[in-house]
């Protein structure tokens, strides 16, 4: 299973990188690797002379996070935690694990990258070389791009997602478990949604519109159509969808206008594809925060009201 996690991870990524978009199916678990990377830097000082080299050169970037965590964390409850960061640099995945009392990351472990990690991933997967353990995956130019961090942030929603309750609302979802009994491990970037359809492409598009313009008769009776065009498993993607990247996107623009960055948009517009339930889940969760102020703040009850959104 850890194996089939890590190829489905993989995958996202790599997908996230080719469509300039984040993205995490997840999994976690605790560990550290210091005294065994230490072992490692005696048997190989070469390797141990590039391991404190990376870790010179990204010091003052990662403790950058722990400045923008206390911008950020006001915002939300998941953003006041960061997580774990691997660097992908040399072939090599550079894990660097958080140490708030210090308020600065430490080099944890350097493990071989044997997935040839393509330039410009952004990415939350378990590294199975590190205890299955979750890390923001990055390359090294993401420090010095405008909205960078923010990317970085956006996947710690990912982290913060798994901790809470991911595995458990998965595990609920026939369209999970029937993904899994058919080792379609990248369901969550596979699954033949009717993007194209037009009774979609339409309805959607009138969503965008009522939750924009906060139209709660809209919504409602737009939604119920949705619902009622779909199959249940299409519906379970499609809320999964607006939960799972929607909340990261939501946040992301919350901190993109925290730092006076443009709204990220992505997705709205026609021809569709999964991109857009980023942008719908965005524009969703916004509306019915209005509506039930403080919802956001509890992830599993706001993935209840998203899947119950036909009746709010």
């Amino acid at each position: 299973m850890k194996k089939s996690l890590l190829i489905l991870s993989l995958a996202a990524a790599l997908a996230a990188v080719a469509m300039n978009v984040e993205t995490t199916p997840s999994a976690s678990a605790r560990g550290a690797a210091r005294g065994q990377d230490a072992q490692n830097a005696t048997k190989n000082p070469d390797q141990a002379s590039d391991r404190d080299a990376v870790a010179e050169k990204y010091s003052t970037s990662l403790k950058k996070i722990f400045d923008l965590e206390a911008q950020f964390a006001p915002l939300h409850p998941v953003l006041a935690k960061v997580y774990p960061v691997a660097i992908v640099e040399n072939k090599t995945f550079y894990i660097f694990d958080p140490v708030p009392a210090e308020r600065e990351y430490r080099l944890a472990q350097a493990s071989p990258d044997t997935f040839s990690m393509p330039v410009g991933i952004r990415a939350a997967m378990p590294l199975a070389f590190w205890d299955n353990r979750m890390a923001c995956v990055v390359t090294g130019e993401v420090f010095g791009q405008p909205d960078g961090y923010v990317f970085i942030f956006h996947e710690f929603v990912h982290c913060a997602q798994w901790a809470c309750c991911e595995q458990r609302l998965k595990d609920g979802l026939s369209v999970y478990r029937e993904a899994m009994k058919n080792k379609a491990f990248m369901w969550e970037l596979q699954y033949p949604f009717p993007y194209s359809s037009p009774a979609f492409t339409k309805t959607y598009s009138e969503l965008f519109k009522a939750w924009g313009g906060n139209d709660a008769a809209a919504a409602g009776s737009q939604r119920a159509i949705l619902k009622k065009a779909l199959s249940p498993a299409q519906w379970e993607y499609l809320t999964w969808q607006e939960w799972k990247e929607g909340l990261a996107r939501y946040l992301e623009n919350r901190m993109r206008d925290a730092i006076g960055l443009p709204e990220n948009k992505g997705g709205e517009n026609p021809p569709f594809n999964r991109v857009t339930f980023y942008r719908g889940g965005d524009k969703l969760i916004r509306f019915l925060e209005r509506r039930r102020p403080g919802i956001v703040n509890d992830l599993e009850k706001l993935y209840r009201a998203i899947d119950a959104a036909a009746g709010f």
